[in-house]
């Protein structure tokens, strides 16, 4: 694991230097599949180094942390071209990138913690310097401050954990919790980083405001930070999950349904994306709080698959709007008349967000639906009404964007670069190739 460490580490000179936009772009590439090739298909801990390691969970993680970051120089081609201080943004993704990787392969629940809040520092960097509106500066301290209100007393009862048990290692971590309010202040900053409804408001501001980078990051990986720290704790906390979980569960899939509905009401592109996420990570924190093997898998799929598919809808997006300017749907009008190809992966990405075969979201879904109707029939209500407006709003978003009368502010432009095609692809194959390796999402436990 530690390789893996060092080659980050010895990337930070390499991303001061002038002219290696594009040499930076090719080692993240490397390394992301140098790191594929160390395949695990284990629940144990493989790779151990110092407090690193990795089994299943953490690897699928760290992968696509790697991917999406590699994914993410890709799309802000923008930033070089234009001279936006383009070394600075090299060197903030690659401490992103180092933090991700060290938050999921740490074997301590501190050092977990402790790069778990690291990552935040990174992301505002991204939005604050580079972002688009003056309303960034808003966006940044509403992640921020979301954030940091749970993570004080997570700290607090990290350590009251060490004092009772005297050991924060995950492999040890297996001492039955009774205590609620422990529950709370330890799982909370998870609730809010998913983000679960009632706490979720940081994360269309975000993402808004964001430059492509910065949603793409967020979509992809920050959200599932989250998940990741659930799965990783919820064994400490059987006996109060079972008594608290069904409040989650329900406040989930309520808000799923209503965040759908919100969905169709949506004017900004971005936003739209953005609200989406949170249904989908609805399910994927009920599914988590079922307790059950189904619905941890399910959990796993479902992140893999909303970061990759969510990730390129927001290129999709970006690429819309470098050439119009403008990110309301009602000006992003009659694209398939000016970019026909580009229209094929905005309606194969809807697609994949409305959960359409052979897509990793439709096996996710399935996985997640039959862990929560198992768990509760009543689920079953929420579950069709998500399903259904899932779709609508997918087919709202492509039907608006593609067809229709084009704005009359368009004067000329490239209908599509090499580069934006590739990027695409590398986001749509993973998408619907791993289902054919699903046995291998769903052993991890």
């Amino acid at each position: 694991m530690m390789k893996f460490i060092f080659m980050m580490l010895m990337l930070m000179p390499l991303s001061v230097l002038k002219k290696s936009f594009w040499l930076n772009q090719y080692i993240y590439f490397l390394m992301s599949f140098m790191f594929g090739l160390n395949l695990c298909f284990n629940y144990l801990y493989t790779n151990i180094s110092y407090f690193l390691g990795y089994d299943l969970l953490s690897y699928m993680m760290i992968l696509l942390s790697l991917w999406i970051c590699s994914l993410m120089l890709l799309a802000s081609e923008n930033i070089y071209n234009k001279n936006y201080y383009y070394n600075l943004f090299l060197l903030v993704m690659i401490i992103l990138l180092l933090s991700l990787v060290m938050t999921f392969s740490s074997l301590n629940l501190f050092i977990f913690y402790l790069f778990f809040e690291l990552s935040l520092i990174p992301t505002l960097m991204l939005i604050i310097g580079w972002g688009y509106q003056p309303e960034r500066l808003q966006a940044g301290v509403y992640l921020l401050f979301y954030t940091l209100f749970a993570s004080l007393p997570m700290m607090i009862s990290i350590f009251y954990y060490y004092e009772k048990f005297h050991s924060l290692d995950f492999f040890f971590m297996c001492y039955d919790i009774h205590s609620f309010l422990l529950f709370i202040c330890m799982n909370m900053v998870f609730f809010i980083k998913m983000p679960m409804y009632f706490v979720h408001l940081w994360l269309p501001k975000a993402h808004v405001e964001a430059p492509v980078a910065g949603s793409m990051i967020l979509a992809g990986v920050m959200l599932k930070l989250g998940g990741y720290g659930l799965m990783r704790l919820m064994n400490i906390f059987l006996t109060v999950g079972m008594q608290v979980n069904y409040i989650f569960i329900t406040i989930s899939m309520i808000g799923g349904f209503i965040v759908s509905l919100v969905c169709l009401r949506q004017i900004d592109i971005k936003s739209l994306i953005a609200y989406s996420s949170v249904a989908h990570m609805g399910m994927v924190l009920s599914g988590i709080l079922t307790l059950s093997y189904w619905g941890m898998s399910g959990a796993l799929v479902m992140m893999i698959a909303h970061g990759l598919c969510s990730s390129g809808l927001f290129c999709l997006a970006n690429i819309s709007y470098e050439r119009l300017h403008s990110r309301s749907i009602y000006l992003n009008k009659g694209l398939i008349n000016l970019m026909p190809i580009m229209s094929m992966w905005w309606f194969l990405f809807s697609c994949c967000n409305m959960a359409a075969p052979p897509s990793l979201n439709l096996l996710g879904e399935i996985i997640l639906i039959n862990s929560l109707v198992s768990w509760s029939n009543w689920t079953m209500i929420f579950l069709s009404l998500m399903s259904f407006f899932s779709a609508a709003y997918s087919l709202y978003l492509y039907s608006y964007s593609q067809h229709g009368k084009l704005s009359s502010s368009l004067y000329s432009f490239s209908s599509g670069f090499v580069r934006e095609y590739l990027l695409l692809l590398l986001h749509w194959l993973p998408l619907n190739i791993l289902i054919l390796k699903s046995e291998m999402l769903v052993l991890w436990l």
